[in-house]
């Protein structure tokens, strides 16, 4: 079956999105591949649909258990034969799976890399027939990343072993990542690499400066009211007084962190797959694994560690392609943390200067004066344009040109030694009579009281884009005083001059973006009731909703509203085994009542064949006792009437080979005309 025919009766899509059809044909061809794709950008589908294209069994090495468990479900709801191995598996789920294997139905197995060490493992998999390897997440292999999984090293020596093509996935890898995952799973051997682009254009991206996080994160989930959402915090405590805020407010709110007990953590993960608007306040703990398409805005109540983090965490939300909202908070306090983080961290020093880089680059995003778009995408090499779908391109940034408070500030640095934070090094520039100041004698020092044109909150802002421009860093061995880094001194020195955000305080107060709508509101009590039905086979199922349809499906139904079952079938999301399960029940709830359709039909529904195969069934119909309507009743079976449907050449001799002498007789010519027709 070809990719395109696999897509739309599988899968239930017209069309690859875009960058997907060329690694699906280099994974059909038996490519060694590397893809690196943005999160949601549609990746387990470059794996899921060659290993249907294929002969064999497709291996598929992930590393989370609850995403395995997800993606089966889903490939089996589609009619797909998938399984996998884990420990979480019942006695029941891995006897199926033996069996599928043993007769050779399994097309799809997925385990986790740690299954790699158990004993006759790689035996058993040469032996099952396995003829690819896909890898999901493979940054795992990288021994500097934070995702790093010893047993992903496993995986060469594994496709040595069988000597089948390897197919790699991943959704953030840098030049360095890169060069690792192609030395550990393909022993240094180049594979066809596609790198994706890394926009995802439907997210809207805003940053704001803490300025009363708690009201800021509540205002922006109160104007997403009923949406699903991630807010996600630097600390387990903060998962909980803000998941209790929350609540407080009105919200569907839970907290996630890794402290918390791992069946715990399994009901929260459950309730964010199947109930729709929950919004969980959860540590990064809450991550790698959250393939729930319909999340409609990320928030971060604290910044992420890196730009990587940062891209990975937002990207979260809106995998369906519907629009999604973020906003990441940040303030001086984050950036002494993360700072400090780095510095105490037991890296290497070459690995601690990258980590600073990454940190950097997330708060160059943070303090960026134009659209956050081309900034975020030109640190992954990309060169975009503005992108109109940021807080900066709404409402471009009031910038002024601060290298005289830039020189002012290092000067007072400098001149008391590098020994003191922003409070003090701010008193000396306004001129403050503190204790502090009398006794250490900084009224007399030249830059006392220089700065009086900006207030305590300007200069408070100044010093913070300092630090985010890495200006200034705080000492760890001086309790967090600010020194000068190298990037200061041609400042300093007047050989380069900088332009400031004006205090961005103010911007914070309000809300973020406007909330978009998913649909208008003369469709929101339809697709209300699309969801209230999905749930149901949620529930039944013990799954996420979306394995049931997506979103976006779900709002192509409302605002299209089909009443035919060939309408139906034209729905994006809806293939031909969903079609069969669920189409009955959500045109119910579209149109009410629902003709019933024989199962031979509905295998043609939303194709050409399907309204030939109307015709053929009226003709026979009004043919049935034949032309003069006194002869013995004759109808073929659905299924012949389907075969007949589908024939490709149109002649007397191939319609009596399907319907036989006698049928071809009566109804021979008057099915000629409609295939020749059609």
């Amino acid at each position: 079956m070809s990719a395109a025919v696999l897509l739309k009766d599988v899968f239930g899509f017209d069309a690859f999105r875009p960058g997907q059809q060329e690694i699906v044909e280099a994974v059909i061809a038996g490519e060694n591949t590397l893809a690196i794709m943005p999160t949601g950008g549609g990746k387990s589908l470059c794996f899921q649909l060659p290993a249907l294209a294929r002969e064999g069994v497709t291996v598929v090495i992930s590393p989370l258990i609850a995403l395995m468990r997800d993606q089966v479900r889903a490939l089996q709801s589609a009619g797909v034969e998938a399984g996998a191995l884990t420990s979480g598996n019942t006695e029941e789920e891995t006897e199926a799976v033996w069996t599928g294997l043993e007769a050779g139905t399994l097309r799809l197995l997925y385990m986790a890399p740690e299954r790699l060490a158990a004993g006759g493992t790689m035996q058993m998999l040469r032996r099952v027939g396995v003829t690819m390897i896909a890898v999901d997440e493979a940054h795992c292999v990288s021994q500097w990343g934070h995702d790093f999984r010893p047993d992903y090293l496993r995986i060469g020596e594994l496709r040595r072993m069988l000597d089948v093509p390897l197919a790699a996935f991943t959704a953030t890898a840098d030049a360095e990542t890169r060069a690792e995952i192609v030395q550990k799973l393909f022993d240094g051997a180049a594979p066809s690499t596609f790198l994706r682009g890394f926009d995802r254009p439907n997210i809207h991206l805003a940053f704001a400066v803490k300025d009363g996080p708690r009201a800021q994160i509540l205002n922006f989930a109160a104007a997403r009211k009923g949406q699903s959402g991630i807010v996600y915090c630097g600390t387990r405590a903060k998962t909980e007084t803000l998941a209790r805020a929350l609540s407080e407010a009105g919200h569907s709110a839970c907290n996630y962190h890794g402290g918390m007990e791992a069946e715990d953590r399994r009901i929260v993960e459950r309730r964010f797959q199947q109930e729709d608007g929950l919004i969980v306040c959860a540590t990064v703990a809450f991550g790698m694994g959250i393939d729930k398409p319909d999340i409609r805005w990320v928030a971060h109540a604290d910044l992420p560690k890196s730009i990587e983090s940062y891209y990975q965490e937002i990207g979260r939300a809106g995998r369906d392609g519907a629009p999604a909202e973020t906003l990441t908070l940040f303030g001086p306090d984050d950036i002494r943390y993360r700072r400090q983080q780095i510095d105490e961290g037991l890296a290497p020093p070459e690995r601690r200067a990258a980590d600073h880089g990454r940190l950097n680059a997330l708060l160059g995003l943070a303090e960026a004066l134009q659209c956050r778009r081309v900034n975020l995408l030109s640190y992954f090499g990309e060169d975009p344009q503005p992108c109109g779908n940021c807080d900066l391109c709404d409402k471009p940034a009031d910038i002024f040109d601060g290298t005289t408070a830039v020189r002012m500030a290092l000067s007072a640095a400098l001149r008391t030694d590098e020994s003191f934070g922003a409070g003090h090094l701010i008193d000396i520039l306004l001129g403050a009579k503190t204790e502090k100041i009398a006794q250490r004698g900084h009224d007399s020092l030249p830059t006392y009281g220089v700065g009086k044109d900006y207030d305590k909150r300007q200069w408070q802002a100044i010093f913070r884009q300092m630090m985010g421009r890495d200006l200034m860093r705080p000492d760890r061995e001086r309790h967090g005083a600010l020194r000068m880094t190298e990037d200061a001194r041609p400042i300093l020195r007047g050989e380069a001059t900088i332009q400031l955000r004006r205090d961005s305080i103010k911007a914070a107060k309000g809300s973020g973006p406007k909330v978009r709508q998913m649909v208008s509101e003369e469709d929101a009590p339809l697709l209300s009731a699309l969801k209230a039905k999905r749930r149901f086979f949620a529930e039944q199922l013990g799954g996420p909703a979306y394995i049931v349809f997506n979103d976006k499906t779900l709002i192509e139904m409302a605002e299209k509203r089909p009443v035919t079952i060939d309408q139906m079938a034209g729905i994006s999301g809806v293939g031909a085994k969903k079609l069969e399960s669920y189409g009955s029940a959500f045109l119910a709830v579209i149109a009410g009542a629902v003709e019933e359709v024989h199962p031979m039909r509905r295998k043609l529904a939303g194709r050409s064949e399907g309204a030939v195969y109307d015709r053929l069934l009226a003709v026979q119909a009004e043919l049935s006792r034949g032309a003069d309507g006194a002869g013995k009743p004759m109808s073929l079976s659905a299924s012949t009437l389907a075969k007949v449907a589908q024939l490709r050449t149109a002649d007397m001799a191939g319609l009596t080979r399907v319907i036989g002498d006698k049928y071809a007789e009566r109804f021979g010519d008057a099915f000629l005309e409609i295939l020749q027709d059609g």
